[in-house]
């Protein structure tokens, strides 16, 4: 026998958790389908737990000014603290790339955001770094992070207090189009929707072809080092090295660090590439020497995926040319980053036809075929 819903969200991590909440809040019966045996247990809990503002285009500046300032208030609505600690961002940015990281402030400030363009000597003061090469930098003082697995938790209780009904163990096997609204299939029955949002994270794509569709997302495997207990960790924020994509923070007495691999290839391969940690050790140690006194904790360090798309940014709203559908994907490692505002923009392109709060135009899906890919800066 068919379980029906109102809406189908296929994914329960931090994304499809905020955009369940959202929905059953305003009134629609929700049935969250989440292909792993635990929610939030796959991108979510594998995040580096980042949340910024410094963005170059407007539409993610503004996503994640929304979804920081719901964090930073979070216990006062959920009664669960989201973890958010403004230890700040800080990106310091090469010579010949000055115009484009005042023109991403510029952007900024214009959104109402708080953040500075800092010169090299009090950049310093918040971290030590070799300034060969670099023009100046820019900090984010509301930037920081959160517990993206609290926070996805403490949406889904939510969602589930507003009558959402939650079933992990259960993949999207097929779905359909059919007698007006949406048929799935799943090794737990049958369950069928006038609206299907994938919220599906790495496994969008999959998700998507199981529908009868492309849909250009891709999974990406991304590493994440630790090193072991180090002075310098105190108080670290998260710095970007701009011109080699290396990055670190503080983790309490030990340093987090990490660099995209741009050699990835997309695709599900598991476990740990120890042999990006040599180039990444090599950037990194390039711009922040004092991390050769840094041992490593290989037993901290992990693995996850990106699921990233052909500009790097997320396919947000209506699927054109396939009704009852929206997309939450693509977000490319800055899902935790957006969720909160994503959830909410969601709900309104559901319930109201269209997103209202925040324009999502650049983000929907149909600028791949207008040949108009969103052209964003800050991508780490």
């Amino acid at each position: 026998m068919e379980r029906t819903f109102d809406v189908i969200v296929i994914g329960a991590g931090i994304v499809g958790s905020a955009v369940a909440f959202r929905l059953a809040e305003r009134g629609l019966q929700v049935g969250v389908l989440e292909a792993a045996p635990v929610p939030a247990a796959q991108a979510t809990a594998k995040s580096a737990a980042g949340v910024r503002v410094q963005f170059s285009e407007a539409v993610n500046v503004r996503l994640s000014w929304a979804s920081i300032q719901e964090y930073r208030d979070f216990e006062e609505a959920f009664g669960v603290s989201s973890g958010y600690r403004p230890i700040g961002y800080l990106f310091l940015v090469p010579r010949g790339m000055e115009a484009a990281y005042e023109a991403a402030l510029a952007v900024q400030r214009a959104e109402g955001v708080p953040a500075l363009r800092l010169d090299l000597e009090e950049a310093a003061r918040r971290v030590a770094f070799d300034p060969e090469g670099l023009a100046f930098a820019t900090w984010g003082p509301a930037d920081g992070v959160i517990d993206p697995h609290a926070v996805a938790h403490a949406y889904l209780a939510a969602a589930r207090s507003q009558g959402a009904v939650l079933y992990t163990e259960t993949p999207l096997l097929e779905a359909r189009r059919e007698r007006g609204g949406w048929w799935v299939r799943t090794p737990r029955g049958a369950f069928a929707a006038g609206v299907v949002v994938n919220a599906a994270g790495a496994w969008a794509g999959e998700v998507a072809r199981r529908a009868g569709f492309e849909l250009p997302v891709a999974p990406v495997r991304r590493m994440v080092f630790m090193t072991g207990p180090l002075p310098e960790a105190q108080g670290l924020p998260l710095s970007v090295d701009v011109a080699t994509g290396f990055y670190l923070r503080g983790e309490g007495e030990r340093v987090l660090f990490g660099r995209s691999n741009p050699d990835e290839p997309h695709g599900f391969r598991e476990g740990m590439d120890w042999g990006w940690l040599e180039p990444t050790l090599e950037a990194g140690l390039s711009r922040f020497p004092w991390l050769e006194r840094a041992g490593l904790d290989h037993r901290a360090s992990w693995w996850g995926y990106y699921a990233v798309t052909p500009d790097h940014n997320p396919i947000l709203g209506w699927m054109p040319g396939v009704e009852g559908w929206v997309n939450a994907v693509g977000f490319s490692g800055h899902g935790v980053q957006q969720a909160a505002a994503v959830g909410r923009v969601l709900a309104e392109e559901v319930v109201d036809g269209r997103a209202r709060t925040i324009d999502i135009d650049p983000l929907r899906y149909d600028r791949f075929e207008r040949g108009r890919k969103v052209q964003e800066q800050n991508i780490v």
